[in-house]
């Protein structure tokens, strides 16, 4: 049984359904610093570890990996006139930005995402 996708903000869904992006440098998680994990703000996959977070100056929340193989998929996204690759929630679709190949290593890889297609889990501490 599939787990019952969670009742989302009209610009969560304008990102997550309809493709869209936010104005940058306007995210809820584009400076946060907190250990934890990002999660999907409509299916609660775990994406992306806040370990891999780092401030790439794009106004976006940036990522040089994804959490696991099973957190995130790519598909070619040739709207707007450009060439670039969309990133996806792998569990419900639901799009969360671009991945571009200019990030720090290990990876040489920048995940961009928008914030309100992500909710943040704090890390307990101990």
């Amino acid at each position: 049984m599939m787990k019952k996708e969670k009742k989302l903000t009209l610009e969560q869904y304008h990102i997550l359904k309809e493709n869209g992006t936010e104005i940058p440098f306007t995210g809820k998680h584009y400076k946060n610093k907190d250990k934890g994990m990002y999660v999907c703000a409509s299916c609660g996959n775990k994406l992306f570890s806040s370990e891999t977070k780092y401030d790439s100056g794009t106004g976006w929340p940036s990522f040089y990996s994804p959490g696991s193989k099973e957190s995130v998929e790519t598909k070619s996204d040739n709207s707007l006139l450009m060439s670039r690759t969309e990133v996806l929630c792998k569990k419900c679709k639901g799009h969360l930005g671009h991945v571009f190949k200019d990030g720090p290593k290990p990876t040489g890889l920048r995940f961009c995402i928008n914030s309100a297609a992500l909710n943040f889990k704090e890390k307990k501490k101990k």
